[in-house]
């Protein structure tokens, strides 16, 4: 398929992680992207359909002074929304601040919410197969310790996306969730814990973004609702 028919998919995050892996994969494949992140001075992304703006994603008045303009601009239908940024900040609740509480609510929840918001009219003025997929946890499954804030964030993040499903039914807009357990990223390099050294003890940023690759090529009467990838020996040390 040519850049043209692929079209255009709007990567939050993706100056790192899951969404830099999401980027380096749909540009081999033929899409052009288009690439939020705060910092894109550590990213290593030399491509021709490769563009990057920077826009802090905690906070709301950048995102809908950000976005629109960017939307305006694109010259190809845009095919997919991934919204994989996040953030963890992990602690019992007493010990998180106000600013910790309110940047992962920011980022993990509200930044998905307010970008989903601007980008449906123009999905659904396309009138053609797009998707809307958002990068969960397992942490949006059950409930752990000095998780609190952070599972509240992808517990709503998952009534969001499944709530908005149910709204887009009847469009030509498919929603999706994949929820990742512990991948090897730099989310881990503040926290006081990380997933054990073997690799089989933690999920590739490779893996999740071959997992949105996988949705985006099914065929258009299927969606796929929700998507659970796990390590396959869970195994966590402390630093």
């Amino acid at each position: 398929m040519t850049n043209e028919q692929n079209g255009t998919v709007l990567v939050t995050g993706a100056s790192s992680g899951i969404g830099l892996a999401t980027t380096r994969q749909l540009l081999e494949c033929g899409f052009s992207v288009l690439g939020v992140a705060r910092d894109f001075s550590k990213a290593e992304i030399s491509h021709a359909n490769f563009h990057s703006t920077e826009f802090d994603l905690a906070s709301a008045d950048a995102i809908q002074a950000g976005l629109p303009p960017l939307l305006k601009s694109l010259d190809r239908p845009l095919r997919a929304v991934v919204n994989s940024a996040g953030v963890g900040k992990m602690g019992y609740l007493e010990q998180l601040s106000v600013a910790d509480i309110q940047s992962v609510l920011a980022v993990n929840l509200l930044s998905h919410i307010l970008i989903s918001r601007l980008c449906l009219p123009v999905m659904k003025q396309q009138s053609v197969l797009s998707d809307l997929i958002f990068i969960g946890s397992e942490a949006a499954l059950t409930g752990g310790k000095e998780g609190s804030v952070y599972c509240a964030s992808k517990f709503g993040l998952r009534g969001f996306a499944q709530s908005l499903r149910m709204e887009c039914a009847k469009s030509e807009i498919r929603v999706s969730l994949i929820n990742p357990g512990a991948v090897r990223t730099a989310f881990f390099d503040e926290l006081h814990f990380e997933p054990g050294d073997r690799a089989e003890n933690a999920i590739q940023p490779e893996d999740v973004a071959a997992t949105i690759l996988s949705i985006l090529a099914m065929r258009s009467g299927t969606v796929v609702d929700e998507i659970n990838l796990s390590p396959r020996k869970r195994v966590w040390q402390s630093k």
